[in-house]
């Protein structure tokens, strides 16, 4: 009898047992959202844009961009990092620089044609979601926004093929580190401009900081040392940025600090 019971309470486990499995199965499991980026494939923090053929830094796109009544009709190109849209304002690209084609102070720049005429393919004539950051615009009057299409970053793109340098407007600065790590794989990938243009014309093509205020000096020591000088310090004069290189200006010593800089000791 009592053998008789205890097979009893085995079945009653084992049936128990299979119930829950099937129920289990039988639950639908809710997707992760942040993998379904509107077909683009998630990598390892990247997300690959099959129509670019391009891995950009994964970004959670904002809200939104997703409805057409917060879109915009861009009429023109104007050059690689500036557009007119619909209404006859113009709209600076934050964040990023493109060699010049249309400023009389300077001669067309090395790849300049190039970045205008991709900027022009990748949205003129289309409607796009413009994002602020902090700054409403700029000293010219243009307004400052991240440009998107669907999910994609422009600004981004367009420094992640090698059209663009990455380049910091403070306090403008929300997507600063995707740009900077796209324009390190663009470089190491000999993409675009770090492919056709030589060093001095790089280092010419870009531009000095926007404002009078972004003097500190970002140098990068043979050692691979991030130090920042001051106007002032004993070696400001002598230290010449090199931007090719991974250095630049900042505005603020707590700018310089947040990406990784130490502020010199002389």
């Amino acid at each position: 009898m009592k053998k008789r019971s205890f097979f009893s309470i085995i079945s009653l486990l084992l049936i128990f047992f299979g119930v829950a499995v099937l129920f289990a199965n039988e639950v639908p499991i809710e997707p992760d959202s942040s993998a379904q980026i509107k077909g683009n494939k998630k990598i390892s923090g990247e997300t690959f844009i099959p129509e670019f053929g391009v891995r950009l830094t994964e970004t959670t796109f904002p809200k939104e961009s997703a409805s057409k009544k917060n879109l915009i009709l861009v009429t023109r190109v104007i050059d690689g990092d500036t557009i007119e849209i619909e209404g006859g304002k113009r709209v600076r690209y934050i964040g990023i620089d493109t060699p010049e084609t249309v400023d009389p102070r300077k001669p067309v720049q090395c790849f300049g044609k190039e970045a205008s005429s991709r900027n022009k393919k990748l949205v003129e004539g289309k409607k796009v979601y413009l994002e602020k950051d902090v700054s409403e615009t700029d000293k010219y009057g243009r307004l400052l926004r991240y440009i998107w299409i669907d999910n994609v970053l422009v600004n981004e793109l367009l420094v992640r093929e090698g059209y663009a340098y990455s380049y910091s407007y403070p306090p403008d600065i929300k997507y600063q580190k995707n740009f900077d790590e796209a324009q390190r794989l663009a470089q190491k990938e000999n993409k675009g401009l770090w492919k056709v243009c030589s060093l001095a014309a790089v280092t010419t093509n870009q531009s000095q900081p926007e404002t009078s205020s972004c003097q500190i000096k970002g140098n990068i020591s043979n050692s691979g040392g991030k130090i920042y000088y001051l106007l002032g310090q004993k070696y400001y004069n002598k230290t010449v940025i090199d931007e090719s290189k991974g250095e630049r200006w900042f505005c603020t010593e707590d700018e310089a600090k947040n990406y990784g800089w130490r502020k010199s000791k002389l």
